[in-house]
């Protein structure tokens, strides 16, 4: 079932190309993951990863999300990129990028079981998968994965500097853009990493990656 980019209404910033949603999601750290379970509205951060019109999420196997089968879902994913600051506090805003996706929550096993978990790694450490051991046993029972094959999607899109009332311009008060950058730092090696052996390509590729996301 092809996801539906176009089933809300119109509004000002709403985008709904695939182009657009996709790049929000692929260059996200984090989602926050919205369900109901038990009468009650569930909103988790998670990480996650999308192939093509499927959007992967992991936890612990014996984790309330991570039995999630044939439940609503969403999946919010938000840049900030700055403060907007106006002349009156009415006018006040951020700049952002986000996407919303809208789908049911499927169990995964079998091997888009193990699809799913490298994907999600890769998305975070691109390539860190050809550098770590295999998955164990033990922790494959111990890992749940759920997907989430999008149905309806949309982003919003604030870009700009604040929208004044015409009257307030001359006021002579500051009024501007306040940038927000993401940006992964230098890697820290832990106290069993042997001093000689430095960062590995996948951490260079995630700083490159989400440099400015």
């Amino acid at each position: 079932m092809r996801p539906d980019y176009a089933r809300a209404r119109q509004q000002k910033r709403v985008h709904y190309d695939e182009e657009t949603i996709h790049d929000i999601l692929d260059t996200g750290l984090m989602g926050h993951v919205g369900f109901s379970a038990d009468d009650r509205p569930m909103v988790i951060p998670m990480a996650y990863a999308r192939v093509g019109s499927t959007i992967y999420l992991h936890g612990a196997s014996k984790t309330r999300i991570a039995r999630l089968d044939g439940v609503p879902m969403c999946l919010t994913v938000t840049h900030l990129t700055g403060i907007v600051a106006a002349r009156s506090a009415f006018h006040h805003s951020v700049n952002y990028r986000s996407a919303v996706v809208h789908g049911t929550a499927r169990h995964v096993d079998g091997e888009e079981f193990d699809t799913a978990l490298n994907a999600i790694t890769e998305h975070l450490l691109p390539g860190r998968i050809a550098e770590v051991r295999a998955m164990s046993a033990l922790e494959r029972k111990a890992t749940g994965v759920v997907a989430l094959d999008i149905e309806h999607a949309s982003a919003k899109i604030r870009t700009g500097p604040p929208v004044d009332d015409e009257d307030d311009l001359d006021l002579g008060l500051w009024a501007g853009v306040i940038p927000i950058t993401t940006a992964l730092g230098t890697g820290v090696q832990d106290a069993h990493t042997p001093a000689e052996v430095g960062a590995p390509p996948s951490v260079t590729a995630a700083r490159r990656k989400f440099a400015g996301g």
